[in-house]
């Protein structure tokens, strides 16, 4: 990766720019065009270094529920019930780990009811019961931050 692919990294993470021309604005700061910036940023989306550009909300302010979940999913049956499971829109994340509990995903909803219907049509659809609810008891928001190094 080249330096000026590693400034745009850098300056995206924690200071994107809100107003009504951001690439221009990182261009001016850079010494380089708008439609470099845009380039770069696209090149880095494509080959998997940015997954997505995009606010990020205060979910309970808003009145939505959130928790991780974890299911114990049968090694045949793994492809089948992540399909399912990533295909409904309130799912945030979704990991295979080394345990009992081998699926693990993050699921936000309007409501704990919306996310408990959820969960039961999980069961009902993959004939898998035992699922475990882990909500947030207490959060510690850190800001991560990471300096791509020339």
């Amino acid at each position: 990766m080249d330096k000026i692919s590693k400034d745009i990294l850098n300056l995206i993470q924690s200071g994107f720019p809100i107003e009504s021309r951001p690439f221009l604005k990182i261009a001016k700061e850079l010494n380089i065009s708008e439609n470099q910036v845009i380039d770069i940023i696209s090149g880095l989306k494509s080959n998997g270094y940015i997954k997505r550009i995009g606010g990020i909300f205060d979910l309970r302010k808003l009145g939505y529920y959130s928790t991780l979940c974890a299911i114990k999913v049968p090694v045949e049956k793994i492809e089948e019930v992540a399909k399912f499971i990533n295909s409904n829109n309130g799912v945030t994340h979704n990991y295979i780990r080394n345990h009992s509990y081998n699926m693990w995903f993050t699921v936000i909803k309007a409501s704990i009811e919306g996310v408990k219907e959820f969960l039961n049509d999980i069961k009902v659809k993959t004939g898998i019961e035992d699922i475990i609810e882990l909500p947030v008891e207490r959060l510690f928001k850190i800001n991560v931050v990471f300096d791509i190094k020339e």
